[in-house]
């Protein structure tokens, strides 16, 4: 099913708004698996800072996540905070967003980040989020803030963001330094995006990474001149924040080597 319609199917900009409503019961459709238990729970044990946190407004902390969790069963509180409960009980990071004013990222569980690392993100406007790619802005900025801020409540809707990497470990808070292997030994990381206003002044944002092997394009040439296609689009911004000028020409050379 992947490849039939992979994210950058037409040859797409990367970076677009791409948002699609979905039913509720459709929110969160897939189930915890013992693999996501077991990685949120060991890194919550060992490095809860690292993937958790709020603003220090403790009182805007507060009501963003029982405004979450007055939409989800009850849970009893383990944690320090009550958005990693939350997390425990679905695969996916939660991310709350303010829908007033700067649109600040006052809560989250992050456990599988792409080179992103919610401690340098708690508490900053979503355009400041968008860093470093500084384009993003120009090419999404208004449009979601816009969606955020007349999102209605509790009609979720779904977009897919994807990545190369060259494993399948879900935890990236960093660029990769360097790409081990060659490119037929990559994956692709495709990321089930949903973003859903749960409450007047709050907004979740979810994020749900799924692998695919990057030989197995070899089968599908019409999503190898998509993804060329998409890659030669790529700004400077992107092309840094993708992985660099030479991990794109390692993938472009694959690709036309099949």
């Amino acid at each position: 099913m992947f490849w039939q319609n992979p994210p950058w199917q037409g040859g797409k900009t990367k970076y677009r708004l791409g948002l699609a409503p979905i039913d509720l019961q459709r929110w969160f459709p897939v189930p915890m698996t013992a693999d996501v238990i077991a990685h949120k729970s060991n890194l919550l044990a060992a490095c809860y800072e690292q993937v958790v946190a709020v603003v220090e407004d403790s009182t805007v902390a507060m009501a963003a996540q029982h405004a979450l969790a007055a939409q989800r069963p009850a849970v009893e509180q383990s944690y320090t905070d009550l958005i990693a409960d939350l997390a425990m009980q679905v695969p996916d990071d939660l991310c709350l967003m303010q829908t007033t004013g700067s649109q600040r990222l006052v809560a989250a569980c992050v456990c599988s980040p792409s080179y992103w690392d919610v401690r340098t993100k708690i508490g900053r406007p979503l355009r400041d989020i968008h860093q470093p790619v500084e384009s993003m802005n120009e090419k999404i900025g208004d449009p979601i803030e816009r969606f955020i801020n007349n999102a209605p409540l509790m009609k979720p809707f779904e977009r897919v963001n994807w990545f190369i990497h060259d494993d399948t470990k879900r935890f990236h808070n960093a660029p990769d330094a360097t790409m081990k292997n060659g490119p037929e030994q990559w994956f692709i990381r495709s990321e089930r995006e949903t973003l859903c206003r749960v409450h007047a002044d709050y907004l979740l944002f979810t994020i749900n990474p799924r692998f695919q092997p990057l030989a197995d394009i070899a089968d599908h040439p019409k999503a190898q001149q998509d993804l060329l296609a998409t890659m030669a689009n790529f700004d400077v911004d992107e092309i840094e924040y993708f992985g660099g000028l030479e991990k794109c020409r390692q993938i472009k050379a694959y690709i036309e080597s099949l």
